[in-house]
């Protein structure tokens, strides 16, 4: 038998989405050490987007960890998966149109070209946040510098793991350097014009 209401076999396209909210889907990844100030770059920057009617969502170690990712935990194949997920989750998110800003250590070329690569380079954007290590120790916000120093934390990126830094970001942000405010002001001098108008093709 023929489908009775033929016009709902399909679901609505990314396309549609962008229209409906009047915008355009994408990632902003930031990548940086423990401390560097991606969370903070990422809440303040999601305060000025919804400012300008933009939807966002946030991913970052809080929600992801307690969540999806609650059965992982902090081997090499274990942060291959978080990242992973992560990336297949946000790009249901930007297939919806909506901007998505992740916000997580992502050590390495490898993991962040994984990622970039599931949400489509189009759609992906690098910030580094390139904060020095002696001042992601100074703040040790959470303390866990300290404790990785001591042989507490095994692994831990910058101490006794290595980070490598991105080859070619779309921004580099030392939060040492920058306020707040000027960070902002040159993420949004970069993010505005990728998302102010929806994609006009399917």
């Amino acid at each position: 038998m023929n489908n009775i209401y033929p016009i709902f076999d399909k679901m609505l396209s990314r396309a549609d989405k962008e229209k409906l909210l009047g915008q355009r889907g994408l990632m902003i990844w930031f990548t940086g050490l423990s401390g560097s100030g991606k969370s903070t770059l990422a809440i303040a920057l999601e305060r000025e987007l919804q400012q300008r009617g933009l939807l966002c969502r946030i991913l970052d170690g809080d929600n992801i960890r307690s969540g999806i990712n609650n059965n992982l935990g902090f081997s090499p194949e274990d942060r291959v998966e978080n990242i992973r997920r992560i990336a297949e989750v946000g790009k249901l998110f930007v297939d919806t149109g909506i901007i998505t800003i992740a916000a997580f250590i992502s050590p390495n070329n490898e993991l962040r070209e994984m990622a970039a690569h599931i949400i489509g380079a189009d759609d992906f954007v690098e910030v580094y946040v390139s904060t020095p290590i002696e001042e992601c120790e100074r703040r040790d916000v959470k303390g866990l510098y300290a404790k990785a120093r001591r042989g507490e934390i095994k692994e831990f990126t910058g101490v006794s793991a290595p980070f490598e830094a991105p080859q070619h970001p779309a921004l580099s942000l030392d939060t040492s350097k920058f306020s707040l405010e000027e960070s902002v002001n040159r993420l949004l001098h970069l993010i505005l014009p990728k998302v102010s108008a929806p994609l006009s093709k399917e």
